[in-house]
């Protein structure tokens, strides 16, 4: 959705600025100079007609720049990363399995979203640079120093209408939100690769090392056990010297009887 919105509002732009020159000869003058330009902003190929106020004849004039390599990239890397996502995403839910095959699916998605990522950065700052650049080129105040009527005192010209950019504007915004949007992504994505789980496996055999060396040590052996020291059998469980036989439950001073 971001995507649609980021070439909508770019690739379908048309506006237009309106002037007006007042010529001295109330007859040679022009008060409504429609100029209209469009995307890709080609704007050295839009042509307009002005009056010279110096009889009836008129001088043919053009906007200056040429600002559709900024645009053109720009909506491209909006139209592909739209196609990418309607892909991936009818990747996700219908062939999951294929797409958890090998590794393979989340290691091409992973390196795909970094690559769009850094070109959401670059397209959306240059087209920012080539939309201050269109402004500044289609300013009515710098399009009337054009004209040469406008250089005489005795003329006035002035701006009727300035073109609308609110919707040039919203495509910038749309394009640095896409940008975070998908840098964002790469941690969600690297979480499905295996350099993801690899890194997971580290921790829990490390705890399973150091319980198998505390099992094996002699802070877990039964030392009161069948082999230790205190629970042998001999000395409690011998007969005696006089043919008394010693148990468990006899204590010292009651052996130490029966001996004397």
């Amino acid at each position: 959705l971001f995507a649609i919105f980021a070439f909508a509002t770019c690739g379908g732009y048309s506006g237009g600025l309106r002037l007006s020159v007042d010529c001295a000869n109330k007859s040679e003058s022009d008060l409504n100079i429609d100029i209209a330009f469009a995307y890709p902003f080609r704007l050295h190929q839009v042509n307009f007609d002005a009056p010279t106020c110096e009889g009836k004849h008129r001088e043919k004039l053009s906007l200056i720049g040429d600002f559709s390599s900024s645009a053109e990239f720009f909506v491209t890397i909006a139209v592909f990363a739209f196609l990418y996502s309607l892909a991936a995403t009818v990747v996700y839910i219908f062939f999951q399995n294929k797409y958890r095959e090998n590794n393979r699916g989340p290691l091409i998605d992973f390196i795909v979203t970094v690559v769009f990522s850094f070109l959401w950065l670059v397209g959306s700052s240059a087209w920012a640079k080539g939309l201050s650049d269109v402004k500044i080129a289609t300013d009515p105040d710098e399009v009337l120093l054009l004209m040469s009527a406008c250089k005489q005192q005795s003329n006035k010209c002035l701006p009727v209408h300035s073109p609308v950019m609110s919707s040039l504007n919203t495509s910038v915004v749309f394009g640095f939100l896409n940008f975070i949007l998908w840098a964002g992504n790469i941690w969600f994505v690297f979480k499905e690769t295996g350099w993801h789980s690899s890194g997971q496996r580290h921790p829990p055999d490390t705890m399973e090392k150091q319980s198998s060396s505390y099992n094996q040590g002699g802070y877990n052996q039964d030392s009161y056990g069948p082999a230790g020291g205190y629970n042998q059998p001999g000395s409690y469980g011998q007969v005696g010297e006089y043919g008394q036989s010693q148990s468990y439950g006899q204590s010292g001073p009651t052996s130490f009887t029966n001996q004397i």
